[in-house]
């Protein structure tokens, strides 16, 4: 087969390798996407739209208000609005081991929201609707990458597909995942651990009403997470546990997982009165030793993955997708080798402090509430109380997740005026 070429190929189709390849689109690189799983690049609106009538898509997102800016930069926000997008403007964190507690509310920042917890199929779908009305994007699906050459002499690499395809590109973009195959053919090291905990995700029905607020309680054996969704009595649950003790819940029947999901949550929403499909899957921390080598930048869950406990794993990936398209443009318009490696190395030093960072807090966080001598506790109870009064720690706390502060991509940047 010929060689066939593009500016740059982005490898996996998720939310975050979508956004990246739609944003190189939109600055006038020729990009390819090649993506393991059959799809057509078409207008998929329609279909999640008839999918919501059905139900709740488990894997949802809270999308900080960052993300949303990056999101509505691309043009794919708006359509998200059309599906459904579901604002929290609480947020609810309590020991329940003891008696700490923290409230954040988006009326103490005067914010609209703290966030929006997003079906992942909506920001998907609405990212391929944009994806579908550029020319100069190349949709390759049901293929995967099998060899990549190291760059060339011009830094462009050459890509083998399973379908016999040869693809060279300037920049290969690697967002394929937890277990990236690219990441592997690079042999770039990671660090890597078992957190000890697996993650149970569904969708329940509670007897009160959620308040959009976002509400996580802190358990002796993991934190437990309550989404609110658009229907004021439905959530998303999180229940980050043992390995063995997420055996046994998926092991009860939904009578008995709704009871015993009512209790570790202290009946905080009352009775869990219905639960849709459960899903479990295990928690691992991973994070690449460097992102980037000359023509290869990884992105997301190729990058780095997190305890869920924060909700930022997505997030992040959004900030490595819109930082990166960041550094190649301003090379790019300064006549620069955009894919050498001194230029991708600018994206690595700002995002890999910044998910160091992150992934380190939510190391802390775990170490803290995972072990309960009477000392840890009576110091992470006092501590959550006197941080709960202290307003000016707990906004900048607050603004800094949301992504209203810090060294933030221009394409997240809220605009003046908004």
């Amino acid at each position: 087969m010929s060689m066939q070429t593009a500016d740059v190929i982005v490898i996996g189709a998720g939310m975050v390798g979508l956004s990246a390849a739609v944003a190189f689109a939109q600055q006038g690189f020729t990009v390819a996407v090649l993506e393991h799983k059959p799809s057509e690049l078409v207008d998929a609106v329609e279909d999640v739209r008839a999918l919501q009538l059905e139900s709740y898509d488990p894997r949802v997102s809270a999308l900080t208000c960052a993300s949303q800016q990056f999101l509505d930069t691309l043009g794919a926000w708006p359509t998200m609005q059309t599906l459904r997008v579901n604002p929290y403007t609480d947020m609810d964190v309590w020991d329940g081991e003891g008696s700490g507690h923290i409230h954040f509310s988006s009326r103490d920042l005067h914010e609209p929201h703290l966030g929006h917890i997003v079906e992942n199929r909506v920001t998907v779908a609405a990212l391929m609707k944009v994806a579908a009305s550029l020319e100069n994007l190349i949709w390759v699906s049901g293929v995967s990458v099998e060899a990549m050459s190291e760059p060339a002499t011009d830094l462009t690499r050459q890509l083998s597909c399973s379908d016999g395809q040869q693809w060279l590109a300037s920049l290969v973009v690697a967002a394929d995942g937890a277990l990236s195959k690219v990441r592997q053919m690079a042999s770039i090291p990671m660090w890597e651990w078992d957190y000890g905990h697996h993650a149970i995700v569904t969708t329940v029905t509670t007897e009160q009403a959620h308040q959009y607020t976002a509400w996580q309680r802190f358990t002796d054996d993991g934190p437990l997470a309550f989404l609110p969704l658009n229907d004021p009595y439905q959530c998303s649950i999180v229940w980050s546990t043992s390995p063995d003790h997420a055996r046994d819940l998926m092991a009860l029947d939904d009578k008995a997982f709704c009871t015993a999901l009512a209790q570790n949550f202290e009946h905080r929403l009352g009775a869990i009165l219905t639960v849709a499909e459960r899903s479990v899957f295990p928690l691992r921390q991973r994070h690449a030793k460097y992102y980037v080598k000359a023509g290869l930048a990884m992105i997301g869950d190729a990058a780095h993955t997190i305890h869920p406990l924060a909700g930022q794993g997505v997030n992040l990936g959004l900030m490595d997708a819109a930082a990166l398209v960041d550094a190649v443009v301003h090379a790019r318009d300064r006549g620069d080798q955009f894919a050498s490696e001194s230029v991708l190395l600018r994206y690595q030093r700002q995002r890999q402090s910044a998910n160091v960072q992150m992934s380190a807090g939510m190391e802390f966080f775990k170490q803290l509430f995972g072990h309960q001598h009477p000392w840890l506790k009576f110091i992470r109870n006092t501590g959550m109380n006197t941080l709960n009064t202290l307003s000016p720690v707990k906004q900048h706390i607050a603004m800094q997740a949301m992504g209203l502060k810090g060294d933030l991509p221009t394409m997240a940047r809220r605009k003046v005026g908004i």
